[in-house]
């Protein structure tokens, strides 16, 4: 263990400067920091978002949604930096007040409803559309794994990803102890995989739309600076076969795009109003 000796004082104090990626947009308590409304455009939904692995989890699904004939999901999809601190403003915590992305307006309805967190936003949109759900007799089981990514995706985001990629330095212990879960949950998923095509059976549902952006992604070598190499993720080869299927869809292709600001300027869509916008609105084409 290289890691510096460290004494925890008796009451915990917050330090404006304790470094990392992210730290200027982290604090103790909640509420907004300024006063910023939030855009509105002329669909039922408006979701506020960026294409981190939640974010994606909701545009992959609008985009199967109107792929598979819900003309009614047609939806405008606002950038929120989060870098920037947008997830902070009043009209953004007056919808999400956790202030994380995604956040989703549902004006199909006489009275505006607002939804957060990124399983309650899928299962609130596949039951508004009675789809992608699987069959009834596998629905306890398609939950369950909707449930188990919501608990299990934090182990490998804010413990993993956080301590292996964003911390101010390298640190031995929780890198290992965050490094043997994210192994652990792969080796879950893969297991389950081998006898199954899809995490509810045989058909694809919000279970596998929610899963694909964080394991699915890792082990395409998409996440965390090469952490498929550091995690060995080519041992999990059910994991990448129902993958490589499922980042085969064209849906999928497009929900990856919507609020992206890295990668190649044709993958990047920061706002999404029209199924157009995916030819003419791409940072390549507006600059």
């Amino acid at each position: 263990m290289n890691d510096s000796a460290y004494t925890p004082p008796k009451v915990w104090t917050w330090d404006r400067d304790s470094g990392g990626k992210w730290a200027s947009q982290n604090r103790p308590v909640a509420g907004p920091t300024h006063d910023a409304d939030l855009p509105e455009g002329e669909h039922p939904f408006q979701l506020y978002s960026l294409a981190t692995p939640n974010g994606q989890k909701v545009t992959i699904l609008f985009e199967e949604l109107l792929a598979a004939g819900h003309t009614d999901a047609e939806y405008d999809a606002w950038l929120i930096d989060i870098a920037e601190g947008d997830q902070f403003g009043s009209g953004f915590v007056g919808v999400n007040p956790n202030s994380k992305i995604p956040a989703l307006l549902d004006r199909s309805g006489p009275t505006p409803v607002r939804v957060f967190e990124s399983g309650a936003i899928l299962l609130h949109l596949a039951e508004k559309f009675d789809d992608f759900l699987g069959v009834p007799e596998r629905r306890a089981e398609m939950l369950s794994w909707l449930m188990w990514l919501q608990g299990s995706a934090p182990f490998l985001g804010g413990g993993f990803g956080h301590f292996y990629a964003y911390a101010p330095e390298p640190m031995e212990y929780p890198i290992d102890r965050y490094a043997m879960e994210a192994k652990r949950q792969l080796d879950v998923l893969n297991r389950h995989l081998a006898e199954h095509a899809f995490l509810a059976g045989e058909a694809y549902t919000i279970a596998d739309i929610a899963t694909f952006p964080w394991y699915g992604n890792l082990v395409l070598g998409r996440t965390y600076e090469d952490a498929a190499t550091f995690l060995s993720a080519h041992e999990y080869d059910h994991v990448i076969r129902w993958a490589k299927e499922i980042d085969a869809r064209d849906p999928v292709r497009r929900g990856r795009m919507v609020n992206s600001k890295s990668g190649a300027p044709e993958t990047q869509l920061r706002e999404r109003h029209a199924a157009e916008d995916f030819e003419t609105r791409t940072q390549d084409k507006i600059g």
